[in-house]
């Protein structure tokens, strides 16, 4: 019986574990099949920003699908991908301006297509030597090989490393866990890490097409933000070198910051932002690559032509749904609940909120911004020494949440990629400050609970 439960015809992404069967979702909750309630803490993998069961949502793709379910891209557009692109443009703010949209099925879709654009966009003004793309150490840009080849997750890697053609990962501020002098709030860390960025650079002899880098950690380290100053000066090094600057707002995309952009926290224009999740909420698959108008001029004035494709990229129906999303951002102010820097919002709650949970002995620490936090666990606050790897102790204490009904989202690897146990937390921006609170209560009792096993 329970290796029935383990092996279905779907290929599940363990064999290891059953998985309970959800059945309905309204709002910051998910219901199984057996009836059973849970809050969705995490916005399942940092997806669902507007919350489950949206109906406006729903009925857009339907009318979408009554009328045109799907048309390939290499004969037609739709006026929904027209008419969304040039929304989703204008949400992207005045860098954007005469920029376009390429609209995919997912992150990594569309990181795959941000890698080929940046290569392409060389090759066009001339720059045929440049190629590489650079990223950095413990990042996560997704799971296609070319994806997976500037991802810096060594989990996630190691299986598959022969079969992907590398460059240069630099390293990154990380400000809990500093190799340099932090006495400045990590000013001085992030130029040390920017000037690593130029060297590898210059390492390259003309070869680097563009850097790709999350504006803010999502799940590899566990939502840790940049320290003032680091983005603006690989920002200032990418544009004096020719390389590309290229977003990768996945995760931190769509108002999960507070913002419209995780860039505009810090002031700086990508040339390529890379955004997905949030953008359909999860309502269907959606990805979208933003180019500036400088990428735009440089392929339209040379070969005319993206030498790239996928089958379902601008999918009518996914793209109605995406629309309809953005929709629901606006008309309900949700960046601005999200915003955890401004009194009385959703953000702000989920701050204060997860921030009490610092006085337990097993948290080192808790960082984040918007509706995006990290939960890092250590076995010494002193030492910040983490959990050995084979404790598995966020995946435990995302099992007490789970059976507790909350959902949370366990990683391990932030230190090193093997040692380092964190939780992800990515509610819904409809989220209320009781269900917040409820939220923590049981964050705090599985953490306790999963620490005394250790006792």
């Amino acid at each position: 019986m329970a290796e029935q439960q383990l092996r279905t015809p779907v290929l599940r992404r363990s064999f290891l574990k059953p998985y309970p069967v959800a059945v309905r979702g309204e709002g910051v909750y998910v219901w199984d099949r057996e009836g059973k309630r849970y809050l969705d803490f995490s916005g399942s993998a940092a997806v669902n920003f507007i919350g489950h069961g949206v109906p406006e949502v729903v009925e857009a793709m339907a009318a979408q699908a009554q009328q045109l379910e799907f048309v390939h891209t290499s004969q037609f557009t739709t006026p929904v991908a027209e008419e969304f692109a040039a929304e989703l443009l204008d949400f992207a703010g005045e860098n954007f301006v005469g920029g376009a949209v390429y609209f995919t099925s997912g992150g990594s879709e569309s990181v795959e297509t941000a890698l080929k654009l940046a290569r392409q966009y060389q090759v066009e003004i001339g720059e045929k030597s440049r190629y590489q793309i650079l990223s950095r150490q413990q990042s996560y840009h997704g799971s296609t090989l070319g994806a997976l080849a500037v991802s810096g997750n060594r989990k996630r890697r190691e299986v598959y490393l022969p079969m992907v053609r590398e460059s240069e990962h630099v390293g990154f501020p990380y400000c809990y866990r500093c190799a340099f002098d932090c006495t400045d709030s990590c000013y001085n860390c992030g130029q040390q890490y920017a000037a690593e960025l130029e060297r590898a650079i210059r390492a390259t002899k003309g070869e680097a097409a563009g850097f790709i880098f999350e504006p803010m950690s999502g799940a590899t380290l566990g939502a840790v933000t940049p320290p003032t100053g680091y983005l603006k000066a690989i920002a200032d090094i990418c544009r004096r070198e020719g390389v590309l600057l290229m977003a990768d707002e996945v995760m931190t995309g769509v108002g999960r910051t507070g913002r419209n952009f995780a860039v505009e926290h810090s002031g700086i224009a990508p040339d390529i932002l890379v955004t997905a999740k949030g953008l359909s909420s999860g309502y269907a698959p959606l990805g979208a690559v933003i180019a500036s108008k400088k990428i735009v001029d440089g392929i339209a004035a040379g070969s005319g032509a993206f030498l790239h494709g996928f089958t379902y990229n601008a999918h009518p129906v996914s793209v109605a749904a995406g629309r309809a999303v953005l929709g629901c951002i606006r008309s309900q102010n949700l960046v601005r609940a999200a915003d955890s820097l401004s009194d009385g919002t959703a953000g702000s709650a989920l701050k204060i909120a997860l921030e009490s949970l610092r006085d337990l002995d097993a948290v080192g620490d808790v960082r984040g911004l918007g509706l995006l936090w990290g939960i890092e666990f250590v076995v010494d606050k002193r030492t910040k020494a983490p959990f050995a790897p084979e404790k598995n102790f966020a995946g435990r204490v995302g099992h007490g949440c789970f059976r507790r009904g909350l959902l949370v989202y366990p990683m391990q690897g932030c230190v090193d990629g093997v040692a380092g146990d964190h939780l992800l937390i990515a509610p819904p921006a409809v989220i209320s400050e009781e269900q917040i609170g409820w939220a923590a209560e049981q964050v705090r009792a599985a953490v306790e609970e999963s620490a005394a096993q250790d006792r």
